[in-house]
């Protein structure tokens, strides 16, 4: 379950970055930044193909989801030029909550 953690970890920070470098590849006209993007997500994709051997899917795209969700929001914030505001900061308190709420339910 350790390793299947981690490799969630690493899955969704490579879904992260991945997503970080939509802009780059400028509608995929910038080929460097575009294989950049498309190896991101095959990489996230198939990490997480390794993970649902031992956590359920359900579970593993949830935390997927929600923490590569929140997390590119705040990374918009502060690397991307983002706004924010307490709509944004609400919303990805609840995305944080909801996946906590959601192992802690599992994990009883």
């Amino acid at each position: 379950m350790l390793v299947a953690s981690a490799l969630l970890a690493v899955a969704i920070t490579t879904e992260v970055l991945a997503t970080a470098a939509l802009p780059r590849a400028q509608g995929f006209t910038n080929p460097m930044w575009t294989a950049i993007v498309v190896g991101g997500y095959a990489l996230s994709i198939w990490l997480l193909t390794i993970v649902v051997k031992e956590i359920p899917v359900s579970i593993t795209y949830a935390i997927w989801a929600g923490l590569g969700t929140a997390a590119i929001a705040v990374v918009g914030v502060l690397f991307l030029d983002e706004p924010i505001n307490l709509v944004k900061v609400t919303a990805i308190a609840l995305i944080i909550g909801g996946v906590v709420l959601l192992n802690f339910q599992t994990s009883h």
